[in-house]
């Protein structure tokens, strides 16, 4: 594996992950530790952030960076009916974006994102 990426600009590994540059010169790890994930999917993971009626607000994007600078892994509801299935994947990628983290698990109207420390 370490052959083949070498040959790849701009690839490295850190801590066994391959990283990649992302366009402001930082680095984005492709993939998520097992660790993140079992806890991810762990079952007595609960929400700690409902997204309602109201919608994705300013004030629910501050909400999920002050949980994810604190916990590292926060897991997100959206009340049903609320969004079309069609949408959830651009409603995941957007809060990863706005808070500068990465989605480590999207099934459904529940979703995981992980803060990179």
């Amino acid at each position: 594996m370490v052959s083949a990426l070498s040959r790849v600009q701009n690839v490295e590994l850190f801590d066994g992950l391959v990283v990649v540059p992302n366009i402001i010169g930082g680095g984005k790890i492709r993939e998520i530790p097992d660790s993140i994930k079992r806890q991810a999917m762990d079952r007595d993971f609960q929400p700690s952030v409902r997204i309602g009626k109201t919608g994705i607000t300013p004030n629910i994007i501050e909400e999920i960076s002050a949980q994810l600078k604190k916990r590292k892994l926060v897991k997100i509801k959206l009340n049903k009916g609320i969004y079309e299935r069609d949408s959830r994947k651009r409603i995941w990628d957007y809060l990863a974006e706005e808070t500068s983290s990465m989605i480590v698990l999207a099934r459904g109207n529940v979703g995981v994102l992980w803060l990179q420390s």
